[in-house]
């Protein structure tokens, strides 16, 4: 493999001390003035946070891949992203998994990867002590692929939680993590990229760094030069499911967000606008008349949604969103992401070779109850996370009403539930609201009858109310 390194012509004055003993120094040429910044102490940040940074290993009912394989579900769209989570089948029907997570409250809050604990029975943190605690599972969010965790524990250390958005390209950033299981592994690394979007993620604005990253560190931290957990560490691009130079971590303000919903809630309610987007590229960019490659161009406007109320058009290309420039898709995704439903938002559209300012009331995208924690409603009492069919989905299934699985745990998983199934009815009652599915369930202590819809079939399922 050849190297190349780029050549550095530095003018007389080479290096120019910036000040005694300050480890700051300037490369100056003719045009401009290089700050250089001498290591992080990677030592002093093992030493001080690696004792919050735990292991966590799951127990679960093993799926086939005849039942639907969905340890990674970008694996179809995007061949060579990776999890990094070790799963070892143990015996017939079980298996075990293997993750990482890091303490963010001394009385046992503890975050990881929503990949790491999906579907297990039994989740175990194990702290750099070795002392071990069985964990309840307080959320785990699909979407940000984030969950939250507590153990019975006190005095616990902790990890000092830093600020994402000051995180630059070139930065340094060290990962801590149990690769293959092997406990409290630090690799150090420079930021490669910010606000990446991978296929079927494009609610995260990952970043994207050059650290080793393997089966085992998913839920681990990311650290920046001074300590401040920036990132948690979920996937790698990988043709042989090992590291391979590109690994993606979610930034902590977005993880932090998801945190503060699910403690203070049991929910997670996600911003959306209801449009689907294609980034543009030249050709598409002449075609609309537009200068510079650069917006999200609107190929879909969902009925109903916040979008077709705002008066978005397909065809329109997303300029700026509240003053800020969207260069492609994936960036408004993540703006729009970082919203709250209900926000009133301001965007700049590009439509018939002009400009004009649309306001959209952000709605809402998915809520995913509370697993494992005290029901938050009669569907949270089953582990769905339901929502109604907009007109649209309603004329493809051919029904008149009904409630749309986006996630299905618990019970409801148990009983073979899955997302994108249309639940129908509730023991022979039609449903239309999730309201009503309430009243509907509140009444039953045992189990209840859903009529499921998926695709072309019907079926009812027996769920055990929780």
């Amino acid at each position: 493999m050849q190297v190349r390194t780029p050549n550095l012509v530095l003018s007389a004055a080479v290096l120019v001390a910036i000040g005694a003993g300050t480890g700051l120094y300037a490369a100056e040429t003719s045009q401009h003035v290089i700050p250089q910044i001498t290591a992080p102490n990677y030592r002093a940040i093992v030493a001080q946070y690696s004792p919050a940074v735990v292991g966590i290993t799951t127990a679960g009912e093993m799926q086939t891949a005849d039942e639907g394989e969905e340890q990674n579900p970008l694996s179809q769209l995007f061949p060579g992203l990776q999890m990094p989570g070790i799963q070892i089948p143990q015996h017939r029907g079980m298996m075990h998994a293997q993750g990482s997570g890091f303490i963010v409250s001394a009385d046992g809050l503890v975050l990881t990867n929503a990949h790491v604990v999906d579907g297990a029975k039994v989740v175990t943190v194990k702290l750099a002590d070795h002392r071990e605690f069985k964990a309840k599972v307080l959320g785990a969010d699909r979407m940000s692929d984030i969950a939250v965790l507590k153990i019975d524990a006190h005095n616990l250390p902790t990890v000092q939680i830093g600020n994402s958005d000051q995180l630059g390209v070139g930065d340094y950033v060290l990962a801590i993590g149990e690769p293959f299981g092997l406990e409290e592994t630090a690799t150090a690394s420079i930021v490669s990229a910010k606000g990446r979007s991978l296929p079927g993620d494009g609610y995260v604005p990952f970043i994207q760094t050059d650290a080793a990253v393997n089966p085992g560190n998913s839920g681990g931290p990311l650290f920046d030069a001074n300590g401040n957990v920036v990132g948690i560490n979920a996937q790698i691009y990988s043709s042989s499911g090992g590291y391979q130079g590109v690994s993606f971590a979610i930034p902590i303000n977005v993880a932090v967000q998801i945190k503060d919903q699910i403690v203070k809630t049991g929910k997670v309610a996600h911003a959306r606008l209801g449009v689907q987007v294609q980034t543009l590229d030249q050709s598409l960019a002449d075609s609309f008349k537009i200068k510079v490659p650069n917006g999200a161009l609107v190929a879909k406007v969902e009925p109903d949604s916040a979008a077709e109320h705002a008066g978005i058009k397909v065809g329109d290309v997303i300029l700026k969103v509240n003053d800020t420039p969207i260069v492609d898709a994936g960036q408004l995704s993540a703006r729009i992401g970082a919203a709250a439903p209900g926000d009133k938002t301001e965007l700049e559209i590009w439509r018939e070779g002009k400009t004009l300012t649309l306001t959209a009331t952000i709605g809402s995208a998915t809520t995913l109850a509370r697993n494992g924690g005290p029901a938050s409603g009669a569907p949270a009492r089953l582990g769905l996370a339901l929502r109604p069919l907009n007109p649209q989905e309603k004329s493809q299934a051919g029904v008149d009403g009904g409630l749309v699985v986006e996630d299905a745990q618990g019970n409801a998983a148990n009983a073979g539930i899955q997302r994108g199934d249309v639940v129908l009815a509730v023991d022979g009652n039609p449903v239309q609201s999730v309201s009503q599915m309430q009243k509907l369930i509140g009444s039953s202590d045992k189990q209840v009858a859903l009529l499921i819809q998926r695709g072309d079939n019907r079926l009812f399922v027996p769920v055990a109310v929780g």
